[in-house]
């Protein structure tokens, strides 16, 4: 027989006895916790397996060193603390303390900067004086889960934070009180589908009594089109004040953001200006929907007038349009939310369904918002998601007898 190495692998052909197969695999250790990728080399079988893995590693020799490195790569200050061993015919039991500090990303898991320690029982099968098998079973992976799921509770705990502040915020942006007009009723309805939306509606003071009203959609959702809502919002009350008529407000409000809004990114808009006295509407719609116009004598049409989206392209020529509201006339003001909302079966709500609500009920009060609410939620589900921001305005003009 060859004689026994006593440093590096054991190329011997004997069985090794129990103290020999203690040395071994604490000298296997050692290598690790060093990062000797040679020495481990050496004191491993060529035919070597690992038993218990991670997703990401390989059984052989190459897997288990390419693992060492990995842990080298990730973890600084790494020491193995040997508590109990017992060696029994070709078999090391090793119960050990791994202490390390978690510097750097390791199989996904964000770095603490901490000192991360971890316990592990390992077996190891000796064969031909080299370690030949390793099975292992320790706390370092759940641990480390642990410590992420901490993380991630913390990181879902901060963006909801934001988020609540962001809608505290969007929220403040919308009208706080709705404009009281002798003989007209005024109703406003918003429901974002996320914490904070791309919808808005608001109502402007002008001169001379006047009203402007508006109502508006972002592309998207989320952060991003709150965010360019409260843009859109701003300049459009700036250029209001201006007392411009409503086609040429769209028109100046356009030639602002189209510098600013992001590619395919665009807020469709409708605005008018109610001069209350006289029940006249002049208005302008930058691609938004066409407002449901229900007359006194039941019959309900829309209120269209052509123009771009806004945001889009600069140069825009929005049409202006004007009507006139009787006594007992109501105009239903709405985002695409309310039409494009779907069943379970996949089915939109749809403009003929709208319409038809519209013409069988009167306007103003909480009447219609509150049928309008309550059909919305018969056809979607109520434990159904919503998809959109849904908002919409109710006007009527009720003047007493």
């Amino acid at each position: 027989m060859r004689p026994v190495r006593e440093h590096g692998g054991q190329k011997g052909r004997r069985s090794l006895s129990a103290e020999e197969n203690l040395t071994l695999v604490r000298r296997f250790f050692e290598a690790q916790a060093e990062g000797d990728l040679d020495a481990i080399g050496e004191m491993m079988a060529p035919d070597f397996v690992d038993r218990s893995l991670l997703p990401s590693e390989e059984p052989g020799r190459e897997g288990y060193k390419r693992s060492v490195a990995e842990d080298h790569d990730a973890f600084s200050d790494l020491r193995y603390i040997i508590e109990d061993q017992v060696a029994e015919g070709d078999k090391v039991v090793t119960r050990l303390t791994a202490q390390r500090i978690h510097d750097r990303e390791f199989l996904g898991f964000a770095p603490s900067g901490g000192k991360f320690e971890s316990t592990g029982i390992i077996i190891h099968r000796i064969a031909e004086g080299r370690i030949a098998e390793e099975w292992s079973e320790g706390s370092s992976i759940l641990d480390l889960t642990q410590r992420r799921l901490e993380q991630a509770v913390l990181r879902h705990e901060r963006i909801e934070q934001e988020l609540w502040v962001a809608r505290r915020i969007q929220r403040g942006l919308l009208p706080k009180v709705t404009p009281a007009l002798d003989g007209w009723q005024l109703v406003p309805h918003y429901q974002p589908a996320r914490e904070v939306g791309g919808d808005f509606y608001d109502f402007l003071q002008l001169e001379d009594g006047r009203l402007g009203l508006v109502i508006g959609d972002v592309s998207g959702k989320g952060v991003p089109a709150a965010v360019l809502m409260a843009s859109t919002r701003s300049i459009l009350r700036a250029v209001a004040q201006r007392s411009s008529p409503p086609g040429h407000v769209l028109e100046e409000v356009n030639e602002i953001l189209v510098s600013d809004v992001p590619p395919n990114t665009f807020i469709t808009c409708f605005y008018g200006v109610l001069e209350p006295e006289s029940g006249h509407l002049s208005y302008a719609n930058a691609g938004h929907n066409p407002p449901c116009y229900r007359r006194h004598d039941g019959s309900a049409t829309e209120l269209r007038a052509r123009g771009m989206p806004l945001g889009l392209m600069s140069g825009m020529h929005y049409d202006q349009e004007a009507t006139t509201l009787m006594p007992g006339d109501g105009i239903l003001f709405y985002s695409d939310g309310l039409v494009e909302a779907r069943d379970p079966q996949g089915v939109m709500f749809g403009l003929p369904r709208l319409k038809s609500l519209v013409a069988k009920h009167l306007l103003g009060g909480s009447g219609l918002t509150a049928i309008l609410s309550e059909e919305l939620k018969e056809f979607t589900g109520e434990w159904s998601e919503q998809e959109d921001d849904i908002t919409f305005v109710t006007l009527r003009y009720s003047p007493e007898r």
